[in-house]
């Protein structure tokens, strides 16, 4: 599936501040089963460098299947949400919880059913993209 964010060519090449909400908006059609609202922290296209987003997922809100190039790291910052890799079993998370999900590993993760999602992700740059997006997710797979 070629649906791609928006990402700069390179990270910024001096500290840089970016205000939180400032570039909150409704992440691309074909990622997930409704639409939710992402920040791009910090977004690259050169390989080895990271890109870094705030996610807020509302109540029942889950990815399709992906996989990133150099892995992931998701970080719960508020609510409960849902994580699974392919063959294994859902996994709940909740605040303060860290996730690791390692390269080309095929997974989904999203918000609870009842209950709304924020999270930061990390993910490293490989042949210019941090991100393979998939089918979406079944709801049976889903437990919803």
């Amino acid at each position: 599936m070629s649906v791609e964010f928006e990402l700069n060519e390179t990270c910024p090449p001096e500290m840089t501040i970016f205000r939180a909400g400032a570039g909150l908006q409704d992440v691309p059609a074909g990622i997930s089963n409704r639409p939710f609202r992402y920040e791009m922290l910090l977004s690259s296209r050169t390989d080895g460098e990271n890109t870094v987003m705030h996610g807020v997922a509302g109540s029942g809100v889950i990815t399709h299947w992906h996989s990133h190039p150099r892995g992931q790291i998701l970080y719960v910052l508020d609510g409960e949400g849902l994580v699974q890799r392919d063959g294994g079993g859902i996994r709940e998370i909740r605040a303060g919880d860290c996730v690791w999900i390692a390269p080309g590993e095929r997974h989904w993760h999203g918000a609870a059913p009842a209950v709304p999602f924020s999270y930061i992700s990390i993910q490293g740059v490989k042949d210019g993209s941090a991100v393979d997006w998939m089918e979406p997710v079944v709801l049976q797979e889903a437990g919803q």
